[in-house]
């Protein structure tokens, strides 16, 4: 039996009110080629807006890079009608590895990118006129919404969902990242970071069994706990109008041992290595996340001091693993650029963290379009 439109209520402090989120900024994507990879995505989902584009040292991941700095090349790229980004992210002077195991439906981590549509069945045709590896067809979730499944020619999974924020009209179906889908250990024990901290306190669905609509994903076949959750509160500042709504699923597979996707492997190796969100404050919710037991386990402010700078783009970044060590980045934007050939940026320290930036403003990123 779906149970729809569920909301936890929970105290908030004088503390928790000063940290803000702003939306999903960008899911994070291991690729081998990022150029190649960053076409891909321009053509099939409209991810063709430069945010940034950085080739560099990761100097600060040693937690997640085996103990060394290493060189990589990474974009954000976005698509301007609305949705978080892509950070395409290549190892330079490393081969990325790929899982040593059939990463299936259940295992845990970021399984699949939720993408957002206008219309479901014209981007299932879009997409299939594209010659895209479409798995099954349009098929409906639990609370009826249609939905399907399409795998990139590097091996990742993105389910394309019905989304309903917008913020620009480009004459395209497609928007950009809406959430996840993330394999847990323990529903109710990963519920206390992503309802608890993160703001998703609303459940759209919470089911148990097997379900046809994921029949067509590598071990959809098997049964599952699944919990579907979106924000009751509407996201605000920044750039929150362009990042519009979000959901994340959580599935718990039940009859069988999930593996932890990224066993034995590098962050930055094949696959969603994290989910990124922009926030405000991020001296309250370190304070926050140390307090319900999620502390930050990488904290550019500790040698950066305070503003890490991406080239187009700086600010301070911070992670925490969820209960199964699915990573959890925070993002506060200090500085971007709108039209970097002409030298606009923009200084958001300079700016009321409560207000959203002015349309207008942001549609500027538009002409930033990668023509690679």
């Amino acid at each position: 039996m779906v149970r729809l439109v569920r909301i936890f209520v929970a105290q908030k402090s004088n503390k928790m009110s000063e940290k803000r989120i702003t939306g999903i900024q960008q899911i994070g994507i291991g690729v081998e080629n990022l150029k190649v990879a960053w076409r891909w995505y321009g053509s099939h989902f409209g991810m063709d807006v430069r945010v940034f584009e950085d080739d560099a040292v990761a100097e600060l991941m040693l937690p997640y890079t085996g103990g060394q700095p290493r060189k990589r090349h990474a974009a954000l790229a976005v698509n301007i009608q609305g949705g978080g980004g892509f950070e395409i992210w290549q190892y330079k002077g490393r081969v990325p590895e790929a899982p040593a195991f059939a990463v299936q439906a259940g295992d845990l981590g970021i399984f699949a990118a939720k993408v957002k549509s206008k219309n479901v069945r014209n981007s299932y045709q879009e997409l299939r006129e594209q010659g895209a590896n479409i798995l099954g067809d349009v098929s409906l979730t639990p609370d009826g919404k249609e939905h399907f499944f399409v795998k990139d020619p590097f091996n990742n999974i993105f389910e394309v969902v019905e989304g309903n924020s917008w913020f620009h009209d480009d004459k395209k179906h497609g928007g950009g990242t809406y959430g996840a889908i993330i394999g847990v250990s323990n529903i109710e024990r990963a519920c206390k970071l992503y309802t608890g901290i993160l703001g998703y306190d609303k459940i759209e669905y919470d089911v148990t069994g097997e379900f046809g609509d994921l029949y067509a994903i590598p071990g959809g076949s098997c049964k599952f706990h699944r919990v579907l959750l979106s924000h009751s509160q509407k996201r605000s500042g920044g750039f929150s109008r362009l990042f519009g709504d979000s959901k994340i699923e959580l599935i718990q597979v039940l009859d069988r041992q999930p593996e932890f996707i990224f066993k034995n492997r590098l962050w930055g190796d094949l696959g969603f290595i994290h989910i990124c969100f922009d926030i405000q404050g991020m001296n309250h919710l370190k304070q926050e996340c140390e307090d319900k037991g999620f502390p930050f386990t990488v904290d550019s402010a500790k040698k950066e001091g305070g503003s890490f700078d991406m080239g187009e783009a700086a600010g301070h970044f911070s992670y925490i693993e969820d209960p199964d060590g699915t990573l959890i980045e925070f993002v506060e934007t200090h500085r971007v650029a709108i039209l970097k050939k002409l030298g606009i940026y923009i200084n958001m320290r300079k700016r009321d963290p409560r207000k959203n930036l002015p349309d207008w403003l942001v549609k500027g990123v538009r002409f930033n379009r990668f023509k690679g």
